[in-house]
């Protein structure tokens, strides 16, 4: 079986810069001839591991969002999900329309290494937000077919724990106080980010 990374620590500061040059070279290709870049030579041995990861564009000028795609649960290559997910966020988020090739030098481009997440076990939803860790934790919610996720990063616009909670539940397509009313399962993960 493929490795998984299990410990982010496993990234050192080198990898992730790199990934991050990855994502841009990824979707700078892509926007120019339509084709996926593929890695003649892997130059970490982390980046053929299983990983998770998110990539997020935003706008240099104004920190506005431009783009943000990715994987909750590590299923391919650690540096095939990168240039995925980069390419997803410039052309296939569904919030924007895609960047454009003279866009691409104005983006900020963030990488983030999620680990794998751990349910979360609690009893009330005051144990819940008991438990939870604002700006360490990112939540995936999840009920019957609905699911959302929030990075860490949203605490920086969301640091009320019930706030975040709600707006969760509205990214899983569920009304606000469904972590009051239904006891959805709540997974955790950290991540590491590059940009």
């Amino acid at each position: 079986m493929e490795e998984l990374i299990i410990d982010l620590n496993q990234i050192s500061e080198e990898e992730g810069k790199a990934l991050v040059e990855l994502a841009r070279i990824a979707i700078e290709e892509y926007l120019k001839s339509g084709k996926i870049i593929d890695l003649k030579e892997i130059p970490y041995e982390n980046w053929k591991k299983k990983g998770a990861s998110f990539v997020t564009l935003e706008r240099k000028d104004t920190g506005q969002l431009r783009g943000c795609i990715g994987s909750i649960i590590p299923f391919r290559p650690l540096y095939q999900d990168v240039i995925s997910n980069a390419i997803a966020a410039a052309t296939k988020d569904p919030r924007f329309v895609p960047v454009s090739l003279e866009e691409l030098p104005l983006l900020n481009i963030k990488v983030s290494i999620l680990s794998f997440p751990q349910k979360l076990e609690y009893s009330t939803p005051e144990d819940l937000l008991n438990k939870i860790k604002p700006f360490e934790d990112g939540l995936i919610l999840k009920l019957n077919n609905n699911q959302g996720t929030f990075l860490p990063d949203v605490w920086e616009d969301l640091p009320d724990k019930k706030e975040f909670m709600s707006h969760l539940c509205l990214k899983a397509g569920l009304p606000p106080d469904c972590w009051l009313k239904y006891h959805p399962d709540i997974f955790i993960y950290k991540t590491k980010v590059f940009s």
